[in-house]
């Protein structure tokens, strides 16, 4: 008798940034992240942050945006242009604008201050889930969830085995979001990857495709799963369980 398959163990960072300039914040932060983590470093500004990011070569980053002497949105570009490791933002600012310029210029999430231990951890571990699935996928495009499969190499999607037609501007938007699968896209990010620089309102344009492609790719409708709504900001492509 063969040996029942093992739970995949949980998703484990090497090493986590933690940039935050209260010592209470990065405390908490810590407690909130020791079961998922080997080592932590932490940094009280934006320049010794991003001297840490060089050096350290973090699995993620936890960065709050009200630092002494950078923006946060600056650390997070400066980040961002060497460093593929997600970028959690943690503050108190609660804008729906502040979260889509930071998603924009890089950031993989946005917690609110004051936060939930769980909370944190909980989108803490998806993106370590995320990284890790897409360094296992290496040269083989294809993700399953549940009963949609998609192949990037072979332009084809299907639904429960049934082949899905979909238009080119569909495909474009679902092969973007495959490929950052787990990750909220703005809506400027999306419009720019599959429109350009075309004229237009990019929600406009995005509910009219979204709304399409949901119809060919969701088994329910009334409760999508694979393509999820940020409300004001964008949309995710979830990864398998």
């Amino acid at each position: 008798m063969s040996a029942p398959d093992r739970p995949e163990p949980p998703p484990r960072a090497r090493r986590i940034l933690i940039v935050d300039d209260e010592r209470p914040i990065r405390e908490a932060i810590v407690a909130a992240l020791e079961s998922v983590c080997d080592e932590f470093i932490e940094a009280d500004t934006g320049a010794r942050a991003l001297a840490l990011a060089a050096d350290e070569r973090p699995d993620l980053i936890i960065l709050d945006l009200g630092l002494p002497d950078m923006q946060g949105e600056a650390v997070c570009r400066q980040v961002r242009s060497t460093s593929a490791a997600p970028i959690v933002v943690v503050s108190a600012r609660h804008s729906e604008d502040e979260k889509v310029r930071l998603l924009d210029a890089g950031a993989d999430d946005y917690v609110t201050k004051p936060f939930g231990s769980q909370e944190l951890l909980a989108r803490v571990r998806a993106h370590l889930r995320r990284a890790a699935q897409l360094e296992r996928s290496g040269n083989e495009p294809v993700i399953d969830n549940g009963p949609v499969r998609v192949d990037l190499l072979r332009r084809q999607v299907t639904r429960e085995g049934v082949l899905v037609h979909l238009t080119p501007t569909e495909w474009a938007l679902l092969r973007h979001m495959v490929a950052e699968s787990g990750r909220t896209l703005t809506h400027k990010q999306l419009f720019d990857a599959v429109w350009g620089r075309e004229f237009g309102n990019p929600q406009q344009h995005l509910r009219v495709h979204i709304t399409h492609l949901r119809r060919k790719i969701e088994v329910e409708q009334g409760t999508p799963r694979l393509i999820v709504t940020e409300p004001g900001v964008g949309y995710r492509f979830e990864l398998p369980r």
